[in-house]
């Protein structure tokens, strides 16, 4: 006994299957990027290379300070873990700290491990300026995105405004004499990437290019997961502005907000002992199937 009444019925049930798998898909790939926790999907699992992206936020110098202590925190686990760690991009404040930072980051589980690191990090200190003792308040944010395939995202090149500079070092001094660094502004977003790494305009387009389909992919994800507001869980909201992470240098504490959970010796976490506070995610995780 036949399945189908016609051809004509199996295509259209067929139709409706593809569109099913894709919707489906699709649903998944946006849980896993808004979801805080990111349970373990597949496609998210394979994920090879990611982006990782640090500006500084309120509090000036000091803001600038935490980045470059959090860039370094990620660089040294990174080589734990036996992950390629580049730096493709960035804007040095002072000689210890960034305004902005850029890095891709590329080995098994490096998604996995670091996807939870996404939105605002403030840190609890005295700085090393401040004559009263006063303690401060600074605020950095992190994105951690995945790489994704030329095929995957739609670019018009029209859009694009694409510019050459020198690269620079600390302290904004220039140490190329040759424009290699690449700026590319995506007009109908805003969205602002460049790279410095590479020694040619090319390769650092390539780089910069990757990073734009990277924030383009993210941000078309992020407006629908708003949309369909529902992929929310109990462990925060997804947002990219949200508190997730506190440093606190007096109480020698780090809390995280989403999974209440709680560490000493910030300096040992900061020299790349980050594998307790990966682990607890994963528990978390586990803990919510």
């Amino acid at each position: 006994m036949p399945i189908f009444a016609s051809f004509d019925d199996a295509n259209i049930t067929i139709t409706l299957l593809k569109d099913v798998i894709v919707r489906a898909t699709h649903i998944i790939v946006m849980f896993a990027f808004s979801s805080p926790t990111y349970y373990s999907i597949a496609i998210m699992s394979e994920v090879q290379k990611i982006i990782l992206e640090i500006r500084a936020g309120a509090g000036g110098d000091e803001a600038a300070i935490f980045a470059g202590e959090l860039a370094r925190m990620y660089q040294k686990y990174a080589t734990i873990r036996g992950w390629k760690f580049n730096v493709e991009d960035f804007n040095a404040e002072t000689f210890d700290g960034y305004k902005s930072f850029v890095a891709t980051i590329e080995g098994a589980g490096a998604y996995d491990d670091l996807k939870q690191e996404s939105g605002v990090h403030r840190v609890q200190r005295v700085p090393k300026t401040e004559r009263q003792g006063r303690i401060h308040t600074s605020t950095i944010s992190v994105l951690v995105m995945p790489e994704v395939k030329p095929t995957e995202v739609e670019i018009n090149l029209g859009d694009l405004d694409v510019s050459f500079f020198r690269s620079s070092g600390p302290g904004g001094q220039n140490v190329n004499k040759v424009e290699t660094a690449v700026r590319i502004v995506h007009k109908p977003s805003g969205i602002v990437v460049s790279s410095q790494s590479g020694r040619s305009q090319f390769g650092n387009r390539e780089t910069a290019m990757g990073m734009l389909r990277a924030k383009l992919y993210d941000a078309k994800i992020q407006e629908e997961a708003a949309k369909l507001g529902a992929l929310r869980t109990v462990i925060g909201t997804g947002d990219r502005s949200e508190k997730i992470r506190t440093y606190n240098f007096p109480d020698d504490r780090i809390t995280d907000h989403r999974i209440g959970k709680k560490w000493h010796n910030i300096e040992k976490v900061l020299e790349g002992s980050f594998q307790p506070i990966v682990d607890a995610f994963r528990e978390a995780a586990k803990s919510e199937k």
